[in-house]
């Protein structure tokens, strides 16, 4: 049995639990998210705790699964998720163009995203975004899209990268002096 799997999910006060037709939706003060949910779990909603079963014999990863993503989807009602992101480089910047947000990233060119239903992102300096929503992994996709206009590269560390990443710095070429 998965370790993570048999641990109940906490509900807090003011979030509702439905499980109904192979799906589970959360409601709470943040707002409202649901999944279709895998054949081979359901969810027993009981008082302030919900418990994921694994039906028959099935596959474990799917329970622990499924009990992760049920907590994600009971936080983000109720704390929400967000990223962050710096920008790196002489010139490169964000700014906000109503709720699409413009990256000036050194191409010929200024790139404009429109943010997915159920995501915000906000610019508070030009070399920041931070990037927010209920849904835990539509928030990572879009910091990891935005990082991929210009990845950090490992020589000046210029790019879009995460807000603590680390980018390992390689030497340049050497002084062509010795021959």
């Amino acid at each position: 049995m998965s370790r993570i799997g048999k641990k109940p999910v906490a509900i807090p006060k003011g979030v509702t639990v439905q499980v109904s037709d192979g799906a589970v939706k959360v409601k709470g003060p943040k707002g409202e998210i649901s999944a279709k949910l895998h054949q081979a779990v359901s969810i027993e909603v009981g008082g302030e705790e919900a418990l994921v079963k694994v039906r028959g014999n099935s596959f474990d990863a799917v329970h622990g699964l499924w009990r992760a993503l049920l907590n994600n989807m009971v936080t983000g009602v109720t704390q929400g998720f967000e990223r962050k992101l710096e920008i790196v480089g002489v010139g490169y910047r964000a700014e906000m163009k109503g709720s699409n947000i413009q990256m000036i990233l050194g191409f010929s060119h200024p790139i404009l995203f429109r943010p997915p239903q159920g995501v915000k992102i906000q610019t508070p300096s030009p070399t920041s975004i931070v990037i927010s929503g209920i849904d835990r992994q539509l928030v990572g996709q879009v910091a990891a899209k935005l990082r991929s206009f210009r990845p950090p590269e490992p020589y000046k560390g210029k790019g879009v990268k995460y807000e603590n990443e680390f980018v390992r710095r390689k030497a340049g070429k050497a002084a062509a002096a010795a021959k």
